[in-house]
């Protein structure tokens, strides 16, 4: 697997804004999303209040979720949690949506000479992806969608253009068992290099998420959500809106759409736990045993300040 790792440490990184991949998506869909933006003009912006548009019949929220976060940080335990609920669909990293960003920033002065303005271009960036969200969760009797890449934490301004009814989950771990587990599954160069992307994904999201109005943006603790999954997940669909079902802790019992390679990693790690509990934390806290000097250092270094200021010691 590629190393999803930022760049190398320097004690001034690099402008916040990720590089644009090559290629865009060219088609858009035709199938109107659930929650989207609608498909004439209208500016995406415009919705009251920026709140997440609501079901009138039942009160609740039905705009798109977005789960974000570092990676190694818990997002796919999340991911299957969220795919449990009866109402939410949450399949397989899409990673391509922010490719399409470019369609309104680097490439916008020649796409502007179509004559359409910037409003109608995103909400047919909505159109696509949406639609081919929506057709997911309807093929699965589901009525919700949610994504769940990690990447897409460095762009939560862009999304929630492009869906101003989206509703944002950052998943916060600590910074130093992050990088443990960069080294662990990605090598040793990438946990050196994940000194300085995981305070940046932290430093980006949140700022992000601050921008938000209320009711849309949520930051979940990954300590707080293995040590006690129920008051973590109750608190986390309150704020989505959901109600709750006790199942979805249980999220092993179900078919989801993941890779072979995650179901035999998962696996491994709960037998060296010694647990077959899906949700466990005996990953919290193991950059004590197995973070060496090195990385301690850089650690200290580069994400010492971000790891204080979410108050861990």
């Amino acid at each position: 697997m590629a190393d999803p790792a930022g760049p190398v440490p320097h004690p001034t990184p690099a402008d916040d804004t990720p590089a644009d991949p090559a290629s865009i998506a060219s088609t858009p869909a035709t199938t109107a999303p659930i929650g989207s933006t609608p498909t004439d003009p209208a500016p995406p912006g415009g919705r009251a209040a920026g709140m997440p548009a609501v079901d009138s019949r039942a009160g609740r929220p039905q705009g798109p979720i977005f789960l974000v976060g570092c990676q190694r940080s818990g997002t796919t335990m999340l991911r299957l949690v969220l795919d449990s609920h009866s109402r939410v669909s949450c399949g397989p990293e899409t990673r391509f949506l922010t490719d399409m960003r470019r369609i309104v920033g680097r490439d916008w002065e020649r796409l502007a000479r179509f004559g359409f303005p910037r409003e109608y271009w995103l909400g047919r960036i909505a159109d696509f992806f949406g639609g081919i969200q929506t057709d997911y969760a309807r093929s699965r009797g589901k009525t919700r969608w949610a994504d769940k890449t990690p990447l897409y934490a460095l762009s939560i301004d862009f999304l929630a253009e492009v869906f101003p009814d989206a509703q944002f989950v950052h998943v916060i771990r600590d910074g130093r068992d992050v990088v443990v587990s960069h080294r662990k599954r990605f090598g040793y160069w990438s946990a050196v290099k994940c000194v300085v992307k995981w305070p940046r994904y932290i430093r980006v999201a949140r700022a992000a998420g601050a921008r938000l109005p209320a009711g849309r943006y949520h930051e979940l603790r990954y300590e707080e959500t293995v040590t006690d999954p129920e008051k973590a997940m109750r608190g986390l669909f309150e704020f989505l809106g959901e109600p709750w079902e006790a199942g979805v802790l249980d999220y092993d019992g179900k078919q989801h759409d993941v890779a072979g390679k995650y179901t035999a990693e998962a696996d491994r790690r709960r037998a060296a736990a010694g647990t077959d509990a899906p949700i466990y934390g005996s990953r919290v806290g193991t950059y004590r045993r197995e973070l060496d000097p090195f990385l301690r250092v850089l650690v200290r270094v580069f994400s010492g300040a971000t790891l204080r200021e979410l108050g861990y010691r």
